[in-house]
């Protein structure tokens, strides 16, 4: 049995999003026939189901984003995915690990995902419990059922064409999503005309730790800014989604990313073209979703004026591109359609400023039909009629308050009040009786309202027709236009970057095929852009190479800025490789394959993984997945266990970095084990650092600044302080700090005794004054009213204590008192 809820139609937009949005599908019924053209039961079915990933609602998907649905086939080797965004048209598959799996699926975050049934195990065991999930029957992934309906909705006889056809985990996984668009509803689909493969090697590796810990896409904390929040500065939902894109899925190959930061250089140095062109692209409103919805007949009149306008507005675009001196600026402008043709039919066929339903009329123009016309006239010329009809019969019969109305169920009527009902000829027929009112009907009345309705009916059904086959011509264009929105979507996207090339201390990266890092002055750009009014982010420099300087242990006091550091390393490095300038003096880039984070703390309690086992499972991703093009930042390993196992496992790791000899990842290890800074004596490519700090008059003043030499001084109390722990429990800490350093010092093999912080205990309580924050037990107070009162306490015996008695021995204490 299946668990069913209802509601009204009315109330469609007011539930729908909502229940769609907390992974609940919703099925739309409607009427199947015209109730005119029947006198039996009206048939009514399902017309559409929508569900998280699918859906072209406005109030559930957003416009900056992608709205995907994902799919997954469980092959014997390696695994198949899918993903698509039915209201863009975009298709993309994927085959390969478990991990590299779940990797696309943290790049692309679909909003539901679909499975085979009996693999729900597997599904949370590689991905987890991220994702609303929608099984379906094992068959739909069997056989070459799934391959014909690929080939069906791409109109090809084989899969070749599109690259695909070497992924048959991955071609299973997409024919899934075919049949699921098929059971909700969704078979008006002509846009999805195309299936593109994901290749591993093109892009630079980012798991969903890394995306967590330097938040790309979305910020660690409610209210917090991510990296995408700071960057982007598009001005089309195209270029917004596909700049989420380009931050989730970096490129890898020199010749793809030196051809983007050529363009990006371009623009910025020609503010007066950029600014043009995003002059141009502003008024484009979102042509991805709008043909989609043309061809899934969902497109209203004014969102087909709204497509009029971004084709003209494009238009201007390609004649801007045209006229600069950049060859591939040129090469896009040349690649665009205006769809002239397009445009004029529907600015020849729809009002300016049309109605929002075709269903109520009003949005075909003038000259497109001559029955249209001349229906339209007699309509006016009928309600003009019945105008005149009103004024007559009001001077005919003295009634000065009479007027003819129209409702649903007796036409068009004359409505009299009671005071004037006497007046009323003997020819009108009454209808209806109100409080206050009589309605009549007359013979003229009814022939004038056939006229009218007649022509009203028809004039309703011409312009559908009308509209219909203006929406048949228009999914026509589809390829044309979502060319046009993917050209859209990049110079957007480069504008937005050579912008940043504006601001004071970005610059052009330059990338290479070194294996050299070199940052001078880098910084974060989201701590920055949140940095108050007048306060100057403090830059550091950055230097690892695979031969000398390999890794970088650094060391210092809590809130320095070690994990800022880490951060912006590794955001330079992601911004360089999308094209982006970048917030530094100058960088200097040898492609990375992949990045890696291990940062803060994080449990999965739901399924069984502590804190210290989230980190290790972080951390044996890191080891088994690096290349010697690799950069990995490290922070804080080895905290979860006791100081010794820490201690130990962060020393095994850096050596393992440091030894393998065809893993030689770039590496930055932020860490609070001084231990670690003794491993520079024993390995030739490490090199210790420390953040700078300055004491004075016994405050710790944070420099971030990153200089050579390890340092033994973390500070942890000096921060406890700042975060207002009470007094007492940080004098203790200091206290019981020293014992432990003087211990260490000494060589003490006899360990920490008992005795010795017995004895700070008492000379620290002894010091404190009533102004300590502590406070002491009410017995231990040395008063002899104080130990009478508790020998009285001590003396009852609750368990066999009545009402009475607790009474009785109140009164006492209050006596013993003196209250």
């Amino acid at each position: 049995s299946v668990e069913l809820a209802g509601f009204p139609y009315h109330a469609l937009d007011t539930y729908m999003p909502r229940l769609v949005k907390a992974g609940e599908r919703v099925a739309i019924c409607e009427q199947l026939e015209d109730p005119k053209t029947t006198k039996k039961i009206i048939k009514r079915g399902v017309t559409e189901i929508i569900t998280p990933g699918v859906s072209f609602n406005s109030d559930i998907i957003l416009n900056k984003e992608n709205n995907f649905i994902a799919s997954v086939y469980f092959g014997k080797k390696n695994i198949g995915v899918s993903f698509m965004d039915v209201t863009t048209g975009e298709f993309l598959v994927g085959e390969g690990s478990g991990d590299y799996i779940d990797r696309l699926m943290s790049n692309f975050a679909p909003k539901e995902l679909i499975y085979p049934r009996g693999e729900v195990d597997r599904v949370y065991n590689i991905f987890g419990k991220r994702y609303f999930l929608s099984v379906v029957d094992e068959w739909v992934y069997a056989g070459t059922g799934g391959e014909e309906k690929l080939k069906a909705q791409l109109k090809s006889s084989s899969l070749k064409g599109f690259g695909v056809d070497t992924m048959p985990n991955a071609v299973k996984a997409a024919g899934a999503i075919m049949y699921y668009l098929d059971i909700t509803e969704h078979k008006n689909i002509d846009h999805i005309n195309n299936i593109s493969r994901i290749e591993e090697d093109k892009y630079m590796w980012l798991d969903k730790f890394t995306l967590r810990n330097l938040e790309i896409l979305e910020p660690a904390t409610v209210g917090g800014r991510s990296l995408v929040d700071v960057i982007d500065n598009t001005v089309s939902p195209m270029g917004a989604r596909m700049m989420r894109r380009w931050l989730s899925l970096p490129l890898r190959n020199l010749k793809d990313i030196t051809h983007r930061l050529s363009i990006t250089k371009y623009l910025c140095e020609n503010p007066i073209l950029r600014e043009l062109l995003k002059g141009n692209m502003r008024v484009v409103g979102d042509i991805e979703r709008l043909i989609s919805k043309s061809a899934t007949r969902k497109i209203n009149p004014r969102e087909l004026t709204q497509l009029s306008r971004s084709l003209d507005a494009i238009s201007q675009l390609h004649n801007s591109l045209n006229a600069c001196d950049s060859l591939p600026l040129r090469n896009w402008a040349g690649e665009i359609d205006s769809c002239q043709t397009l445009c004029d039919s529907i600015n020849k066929t729809i009002l300016s400023e049309p109605a929002v339903l075709i269903q109520k009329g009003g949005v075909i123009a003038q000259g497109i039909s001559v029955e249209l016309d001349e229906l339209r006239k007699l309509s006016i010329g009928g309600k003009e009629a019945l105008l005149m009809i009103q004024q007559r019969e009001s001077v005919n019969t003295g009634i000065t308050s009479l007027k003819i109305s129209y409702n649903n169920v007796f036409g068009y009527y004359i409505e009299v009040r009671n005071s004037h009902k006497d007046k009323v000829p003997e020819e009108w027929i009454r209808k209806q009786t109100l409080v206050n009112a009589e309605r009549y009907i007359t013979t003229e009345l009814k022939e004038y309202e056939e006229k009218i309705l007649g022509a009203e009916e028809r004039i309703l059904s011409l312009e559908l027709e009308i509209y219909t086959s203006l929406v048949d011509y228009v999914s026509k264009f589809i390829s044309k236009v979502q060319k046009n929105a993917s050209i859209v979507a990049q110079i957007d996207c480069l504008c937005s970057f050579a912008s940043l090339g504006e601001k004071d201390g970005y610059s052009l990266p330059k990338v290479d095929n070194s294996k050299k890092l070199t940052i001078k002055e880098g910084r974060h750009p989201v701590i920055e852009s949140l940095l108050p009014l007048g306060e100057s982010y403090v830059p550091n420099d950055v230097y690892l190479d695979n031969e000398t300087q390999q890794i970088i242990i650094i060391t210092g006091p809590n809130m320095s800025g070690k994990s800022a550091i880490l951060r912006q390393t590794a955001i330079i490095t992601l911004m360089a490789q999308i094209g982006c300038y970048v917030p530094a003096s100058s960088v200097e880039i040898g492609v990375v394959d992949k990045i890696f984070t291990r940062v803060g703390a994080s449990d999965n309690i739901s399924q069984g993984e502590s804190t210290f086992m989230v980190e290790m499972l972080e951390s044996a991703t890191i080891l088994n997945n690096i290349t010697d093009r690799s950069l990995v930042l490290l922070d804080e390993i080895g905290r979860g266990t006791s100081t010794y196992d820490g201690i130990s496992i962060a020393w095994a790791m850096v050596e393992f970095l440091h030894q393998s000899k065809n893993k030689r990842a770039k590496t930055l290890f932020a860490t609070h084990y001084q231990e670690l800074n003794e491993m520079q004596e024993l390995y030739s490519r490490i090199e210790n650092f420390h953040v700078q700090v300055k004491e004075v008059d016994n405050q710790v003043l944070f420099v971030r600044k990153l200089a050579k030499g390890g340092t033994s001084n973390s500070f942890g109390i000096h921060v406890a302080q700042m975060a207002g722990m009470p007094k007492f429990v940080v004098d203790r800490a200091k206290d019981i700090l020293s014992l432990l350093e003087k211990r260490r010092d000494s060589n003490s093999e006899t360990g920490i005794e008992k005795a010795d912080f017995d004895k700070i205990d008492t000379r620290y309580l002894k010091d404190q004054g009533e102004d300590s924050g502590m406070q002491m037990s009410f017995f231990q107070l040395d008063d002899p009213l104080i130990s009478e009162i508790k020998s009285s306490l001590l003396d009852i015996d609750i368990n066999n204590l009545t009402p009475l008695d607790a009474l009785n021995k109140l009164n006492e204490l209050k006596r013993l008192m003196g209250i």
